[in-house]
């Protein structure tokens, strides 16, 4: 029999979150052992980092060029021919997804053969107005039916007061840990093990909605950074410091000021969400032995975007700073099949749409000619040679701080292109971003060379961002390409 795939997600987790890449302050045992015994791709990067558009990426193994989505715009209708997921299902797989989806119909199976849904808090299915019945929150979502089976029927997700993109208010998770989203997933994860046919290999994706906010951790875990010094943010040189409008006193701020405390706060919260994920995935991987099927299934590790945390007094994601647009991605594979190197570090340069032909290929399941990723399995082999991207091309709709990013992991160049501010960055010698390259004389050649590579990633595209031989400020972005909208009608 082929072996199981299971692919694991988190939402919101940044790249640098992880002990065994020497985070000085967070405890992540279960993905360090993952990591220690399987392959960490140090480099990999979703190249238009919110939930919508990456999750585009991970289910269909497309360029955003080509899924369409540039941007963050829920109710556009999924329709693609091709997706991991129904791909997987025809070879004969029993597929389940657990967690977060973020699709439209939400509902919608995508290929998978089931799905127990909890996309978080949705606001356009949380809107009575602007939704049919079938599409409300209390119609849609398996979890909330779930905790109100278990805890009262009165109980809703917001109980906890935090919005659902609050970014610097945090408090302890409210009701017994068993109830909490995240433990929940891996219960019906498990749930999934006991009732799939055995007859088949199955392919699970296992969606955790944390460490996205709330940022509501259960309090052991929050207990765990209780009084830890923890990192400061690094601050660009290019980084604002003003804050006129106050922007730092909104709980779901993007950027200005904020109170130190509450930074703080938020950020342990942060950590402690992470650690409680990392000690579910525990339980999970328990589970896959107490099946029988932990030497039979290839697990994948990865989160659709970061979080910004402050870095550079910006919060949230978006935009195409290392700590939004980096994620973490592991393969582990205890078959042994795919002759992975145990422990190593690949710094070649993948994205979210990588991971579909990576784990087709792994199952020598066949690859649709829609696919633009690469499989990275040979990447992680000890003896690797395989002939890589150069780069990668990012970007996202974003107003006025609209942009396009390209990088091979050591340099980035940032174009913002509602005002044609560009951004150079040396990421060998200045990981965090602090020093804009962009105006230096020395710089002048390297940043000719990768304005050029986005050039060419942009020339054709309907927007008119370039002539083909500069590129062109004040055209209007917009979330969806038109042929993905032509082809919902």
């Amino acid at each position: 029999m082929k072996s199981n795939v299971l692919l694991i997600t988190v939402d919101q987790m940044r790249a640098d979150c992880l002990h065994f890449l020497g985070h000085p302050v967070i405890e992540t045992p279960n993905l360090d052992n993952l990591a220690r015994t399987g392959v960490t791709y140090t480099n990999s990067y979703t190249a238009t980092p919110s939930c919508v558009p990456a999750r585009a990426a991970i289910l269909t193994g497309m360029s955003q060029q080509n899924h369409g989505r540039v941007g963050y715009e829920d109710k556009v209708p999924w329709n693609y021919e091709h997706t991991m997921p129904g791909e997987f299902a025809k070879a004969g797989y029993h597929t389940q997804c657990v967690g977060k989806m973020h699709v439209y119909p939400t509902r919608n199976l995508c290929g998978f053969h089931n799905i127990v849904l909890h996309d978080g808090y949705m606001h356009y299915n949380r809107d009575r107005s602007q939704s049919s019945a079938l599409q409300w929150w209390d119609q849609t979502d398996d979890y909330l039916s779930w905790l109100r089976e278990r805890a009262g029927s009165q109980h809703d997700i917001m109980d906890h007061g935090l919005d659902c993109n609050a970014s610097t208010v945090a408090r302890p998770w409210h009701l017994d840990e068993s109830l909490h989203p995240t433990n929940w997933a891996v219960t019906q994860s498990i749930d999934f093990l006991r009732r799939r046919d055995p007859s088949k290999p199955f392919f699970l994706w296992t969606s955790f909605v944390r460490p996205h906010s709330p940022l509501d951790p259960p309090q052991a875990f929050l207990d765990l950074y209780d009084g830890i010094d923890l990192l400061k943010p690094p601050i660009g040189d290019w980084a604002r410091t003003d804050d006129p409008e106050r922007d730092g006193l909104n709980p779901t701020t993007r950027r200005g000021n904020v109170h130190e405390r509450m930074r703080r706060k938020s950020m342990a919260a942060y950590y402690a969400l992470i650690t409680h994920i990392d000690n579910q995935i525990g339980r999970l991987l328990n589970a896959l032995f107490q099946f029988g099927v932990s030497k039979e299934t290839i697990i994948l590790f990865t989160s659709d975007h970061g979080d910004l945390l402050g870095d550079h007094r910006l919060y949230q994601k978006r935009l195409p700073y290392e700590g939004s647009a980096k994620v973490p991605l592991i393969l582990n594979d205890p078959t042994g099949k795919l002759n992975l190197a145990r422990g190593k570090h690949v710094d070649s340069v993948v994205e979210l749409r990588d991971i579909m032909p990576t784990l087709l290929d792994a199952t020598d399941v066949p690859i649709p000619e829609s696919v633009d990723g690469k499989s990275i399995i040979s990447l992680g082999t000890s003896a690797s040679t395989t002939e890589w991207r150069d780069y990668i091309h990012g970007e996202h709709a974003y107003s006025e701080l609209s942009y396009h990013y390209v990088t091979d992991g050591k340099v980035k160049y940032i174009w913002y292109s509602q005002t044609g501010e560009e951004q150079l960055f040396d990421l060998q010698a200045d990981p965090n971003e602090l020093r804009n390259l962009a105006m230096s004389a020395e710089q002048a050649e390297v940043l000719e060379c990768w304005r050029d590579r986005l050039i060419r990633e942009l020339t054709g595209r309907e927007e008119g961002y370039t002539d083909g031989v500069s590129l062109i400020v004040g055209r209007t972005p917009q979330a969806c390409l038109q042929h993905l909208r032509s082809s919902v009608g």
